[in-house]
């Protein structure tokens, strides 16, 4: 079994590109019951974030899989549509194999790739992918011991070094940028639209510099009504935004669906009430809440998630120091994934081996004792004997795959043996006892029991 990640993050592609591809919450469940349904596709885990978008599977086919998942990123997440911009999808995307998964995934959780290092919101959301792909069951044992062990991998960097010290996420980074603009915050108002973990933490940010005046637009009001009470705001549905827009000098907006909640008309409307006083707005929404078209307006600036990321560099240069520390702790724990995944592919070849090598010996044997008229007891010798001489060959490299199977080392070991003894050709000799061993399942503390030296029984 093969792992595969096809993606795009805020590192191959800009956010226009980006939100093409971006699965919100109710099209989730659709997009991995369509995945699934197709047999070069086991396991699943779909990530979509504001700066990422990944498809995490298992496969027995990597080459039909990666078609499978370049298909579907094209036809199911973007629509069947040209690449805004033009290009090829090819251009944004890339495709990790094997252990280049399980680094990645590990660093993900870990904050390590995020757009500013250190940043809290990408655990939480990977949980959450990770939950929705259990519960409609895309997710097996392989995908859950990835996740499992990506979420044990950022709990230790986030105790171990400082990286997530003092941390800074998007919408910090976002009020950060405010602040340039307008030297002093206190005396602004400030408009949010959406009611998740980022307007959370841009509330967070801008009390913290000491802005009173807030208001919490969403499109279910209790929602709003729940986080505003928190942080002292004032909440609205979207029926009131046109009403609030017109005196907030600054919006910042993350709210789910599809079209554009500010457009150019509506910013204009809002501006001529202000007396065209600036406005300075900030869409961290993927796709984007924010018509782009509204920076062309006269005293408004529009700033989209790629533009923050100028000052996320900045910013993060004691969290990169520390990202070094975080790389250690990530490398060790992959290499103790690499050994599970080795033995999850070694005790299946070792079974497979021995059981080959007893259908040749049976199978010969045979054919042989029908041509020679032996007693009961030579027959029994004879039989004996062919399983000793079997034993014998099969010792070494039995014991070779058995001794490495815990080691990321050991998964050349186990290919290679697969391929010297064909165990994936259909023509070898023995290949008609596979179809007797499509259901059995094993498990890699079961390896001990499987590399044992016995063919056909005991001595």
């Amino acid at each position: 079994m093969k792992l595969l990640l096809l993606g795009m993050s805020h590192r191959s592609a800009p956010v226009e590109v980006r939100e093409h591809y971006a699965a919100d919450d109710s099209s989730v469940e659709a997009a991995l019951r369509k995945l699934s349904g197709h047999s070069e596709i086991g396991e699943i885990v779909l990530i979509s974030t504001c700066n990422r978008v990944e498809v995490v599977v298992t496969t027995q086919n990597p080459d039909e899989a990666r078609v499978r998942l370049t298909s579907f990123f094209r036809d199911e997440l973007g629509g069947g549509v040209p690449v805004p911009g033009g290009g090829s999808l090819e251009d944004y995307v890339y495709l990790y194999a094997d252990q280049e998964v399980v680094g990645h995934v590990f660093r993900v959780a870990s904050a390590i790739d995020s757009m500013v290092v250190g940043e809290p919101q990408i655990l939480g959301q990977m949980k959450d992918a990770y939950r929705a792909s259990v519960e409609i069951g895309s997710c097996g044992p392989i995908l859950s011991r990835l996740f499992q062990k990506a979420f044990a991998t950022a709990k230790r960097v986030k105790n171990e070094t400082r990286i997530a010290q003092r941390p800074v996420s998007v919408a910090r980074v976002a009020v950060e940028l405010a602040r340039q603009i307008f030297e002093e915050l206190s005396d602004k108002k400030a408009l949010m639209i959406g009611a998740g973990e980022m307007i959370e933490a841009a509330l967070f940010a801008l009390r913290r510099e000491g802005l009173d005046a807030l208001r919490v637009v969403n499109r279910t009001r209790a929602r709003a009504e729940e986080l505003a009470e928190r942080f002292g705001a004032s909440a609205h549905g979207l029926e009131d935004l046109d009403e609030v827009l017109k005196d907030s000098d600054i919006v910042l907006s993350c709210i789910g669906g599809s079209g554009h909640v500010l457009d150019a008309a509506r910013v204009s409307r809002a501006l001529a009430s202000r007396r065209n006083h600036s406005v300075f707005l900030i869409d961290i929404g993927v796709p984007r809440n924010i018509d782009p078209a509204v920076n062309d307006l006269d005293s408004a600036y529009l700033y989209d998630i790629d533009n923050l990321q100028e000052i996320a560099f900045s910013n993060e240069e004691e969290r990169r120091r520390e990202s070094a520390g975080a790389e250690e702790i990530v490398l060790e724990e992959q290499e103790r994934l690499a050994g599970w995944m080795v033995a999850l592919r070694a005790v299946p070849t070792i079974r497979h081996l021995r059981a080959r090598a007893e259908a040749v010996r049976q199978a010969e044997l045979g054919r042989s004792l029908s041509k020679l008229d032996l007693s009961d007891s030579q027959a029994e010798r004879v039989e004996a004997l062919t399983r000793s001489i079997v034993n014998k060959i099969l010792h070494r490299p039995l014991a070779r795959l058995g001794a490495h199977k815990d080691r990321e080392e050991g998964l050349a070991v186990v290919e290679e043996a697969r391929a010297l003894f064909g165990l994936d050709d259909p023509e070898a000799p023995g290949a008609e006892i596979d179809s007797q061993m499509m259901g059995e399942k094993s498990e890699p503390e079961s390896a001990e029991n499987a590399a044992g030296p016995e063919v056909g029984g005991s001595k």
